[in-house]
């Protein structure tokens, strides 16, 4: 967790600082602890952070809630295996903001893909087979229009799977995730 912490005081700094009021918390360090300098912390998780001019400034932690990188299924599903040794590529950013076969608007941002033959909503893993990375993406369009290409993924699916961010295609392993009954 990092806390950036930033001290500004008022006035000239070549002035003397005005002595402390006396009714103010002191801050003691920890019995245990062999350095003077360390605070002892509240059991509140929060953190007592001392500035230069021996002020204390008490910072509350923030939870940190790390974004996925990938949609989400029930652990309880099941992958069915659909096509091994697949080759995979992405859409080009021409695409972005259009409507896609299932009506959906395309972001190159989402987790989405297209498929010729796999029904718009089916979410499939879909896992490199060189390095074994993968993703979860939802199907929402018809293509690729190429007879090599068995899936387009968006780019930040496929970026988030390739090793070598210069690639144009890899090859895959393609899972269609099967809910819990």
């Amino acid at each position: 967790m990092t806390f950036t912490l930033l001290a500004f005081s008022s006035g000239n700094p070549q002035q003397k600082e005005k002595p402390k009021d006396k009714n103010k918390e002191k801050t003691t360090p920890a019995k245990d602890s062999k350095d003077p300098k360390e605070i002892k912390e509240p059991k509140d998780k929060t953190k007592t952070v001392a500035t230069a001019k021996t002020d204390t400034v008490v910072v509350k932690e923030i939870p940190v809630v790390k974004e996925t990188d990938t949609l989400q299924i029930d652990p309880n599903s099941k992958l069915k295996i659909y096509k091994k040794n697949a080759h995979a590529s992405y859409y080009h950013h021409k695409f972005n903001g259009r409507r896609t076969a299932s009506g959906k608007r395309f972001d190159n941002n989402k987790y989405t893909a297209a498929h010729k033959k796999l029904p718009f909503g089916t979410l499939v893993k879909v896992t490199n087979e060189a390095n074994g990375k993968f993703v979860i993406v939802e199907i929402t369009d018809r293509g690729p229009f190429s007879k090599v290409r068995e899936i387009d993924l968006t780019k930040r699916a496929f970026m988030d799977i390739v090793s070598n961010k210069n690639s144009g295609s890899v090859i895959v392993k393609i899972e269609v995730v099967e809910e819990p009954k």
